[in-house]
């Protein structure tokens, strides 16, 4: 059963300076925002389905926040009063694809490529968040909320001033270094500490 049904996902592009570099990209002076389809959300244990043909597709493992109170024009402090949850995500990108096409609609958009879950959970402090993926066991991804180019009360206040925030709107906040490809049959686990573990397997379409 999926723990979210967001109006809306907004996604965040290189919030952690050693995953822009690492993609050979720099640290942006503002945020850069995107929009995944409800369409790719995927409840866990259930398969990251590869799509034939698109090339290299990698993991993503993130801190998603569940907003609690719509948000418009807000200033930092109405932001981090309006954050209702923390939940693990996993924004699965079809590497090739995002290079490809120059903008990223395509390549994060697939059917099954926004695991979430297990639970949202209330009352973090968000400054002390950590995500952690790993892959068939292995530590891939390790980062930490104050390693962010942009904290997430920023975040949310910036997103509001482009969009109206609505209740259960889901905000991807970015992903650390070390993200890899996904191979059929892989398990990839996301942990947020104090929230829970994701785990998806992986199979080829």
């Amino acid at each position: 059963m999926m723990v979210v049904n967001p109006p809306k996902i907004i996604g965040v592009g290189r919030n952690y300076g050693a995953h822009a570099k690492e993609l050979g990209n720099e640290t942006p002076t503002e945020p850069i925002l995107f929009l995944k389809p409800r369409t790719a959300l995927l409840a866990p244990h259930q398969p990251i389905v590869l799509p034939k043909g698109v090339g290299r597709v990698e993991h993503e493992g993130e801190i998603g926040i569940v907003v609690g109170r719509t948000l418009r024009h807000a200033t930092r402090a109405e932001a981090e009063a309006a954050i209702a949850g923390v939940v693990c995500c996993n924004d699965v990108t079809a590497r090739t694809l995002q290079k490809q096409d120059g903008q990223w609609t395509r390549a994060k958009g697939f059917d099954t490529f926004l695991p979430v879950g297990p639970r949202v959970v209330g009352g973090l402090d968000w400054r002390t968040l950590e995500v952690i993926c790993r892959v068939n066991g292995e530590v891939r991804q390790h980062g930490h909320a104050h390693e962010m180019a942009f904290d997430i009360p920023f975040l949310l206040a910036f997103a509001s001033r482009v969009m109206t925030l609505e209740p259960g709107d889901l905000i991807l906040t970015g992903t650390p270094a070390g993200t890899s490809e996904l191979q059929a049959g892989d398990l990839v686990e996301v942990e947020i500490p104090g929230v829970g573990i994701l785990t998806n397997s992986v199979q080829a379409e």
